[in-house]
């Protein structure tokens, strides 16, 4: 796959400048975009680097892969361009680039063709704060496991798919994908307390849908 690798001409200034207009180092990651869709250089550059160390981390914890998780970073800034003249300023930029990541990160793992999503732990159990999130299992492919695999992938995802949709996201970034609740409140922008609320909802319906599949 052929990536392309973003540099800075310059450093972002981190003053204001002289006609008095904030330094790129002030504006949200809302006004970079619009900012780097009015043509204001470095602009770009702005975004990349702010994201680029929070996403090969996010990457790495998702695949196990450090330098795949550079290519993969760099993949999802490439999507960032192509599609950011249709970025809607009044969303998030940061739960954009994370689900352009972790759609990524997925696309990576199906690739490996490794073996069956499993249930690490009785779903119908409590969960602990520092649990790890669903995860892949390295065993042998044989084609009972390649079955299961579909199986369960497929429960998981029509179970979660059932759910309303704020309390998706949210089991969806923890159960899943293990971020912790501090990254989900930052990508959801709600606080920590409505994190918790909604994810201990989400858990208790996913469990009491997939009880049944699970016995």
């Amino acid at each position: 796959m052929a990536t392309a690798t973003f540099k800075s001409s310059a450093p972002a200034l981190r003053l204001r400048t002289s006609a008095g207009r904030p330094s790129l180092a002030e504006l949200s990651d809302e006004d970079l975009v619009t900012a780097h869709l009015d043509g204001r250089p470095g602009a770009f550059q702005e975004l990349f680097h702010r994201y680029r160390d929070r996403l090969v981390h996010f990457i790495t914890r998702k695949t196990g892969d450090g330098d795949r998780a550079q290519d993969l970073v760099q993949e999802a800034f490439i999507r960032v361009t192509r599609h950011l003249h249709r970025f809607d300023t009044t969303k998030k930029f940061s739960t954009w680039v994370y689900t352009i990541a972790s759609n990524l990160s997925k696309n990576e793992l199906r690739n490996r063709s490794r073996s069956p999503l499993v249930l690490f732990q009785k779903l119908t159990s409590n969960w602990d704060d520092d649990h790890r999130p669903l995860q892949f299992e390295d065993i042998s492919m044989r084609p009972d496991d390649l079955y299961r695999k579909r199986h369960l992938q497929q429960l998981v995802e029509e179970t979660v798919s059932e759910l309303p949709e704020h309390h998706q996201l949210v089991f969806r970034l923890r159960e899943l994908e293990g971020k912790s609740y501090e990254e989900i409140a930052e990508i959801t922008g709600v606080n920590l307390g409505t994190v918790k609320s909604r994810l201990h909802r989400a858990r208790n319906s996913f469990a009491a849908r997939i009880e049944t599949f699970l016995n």
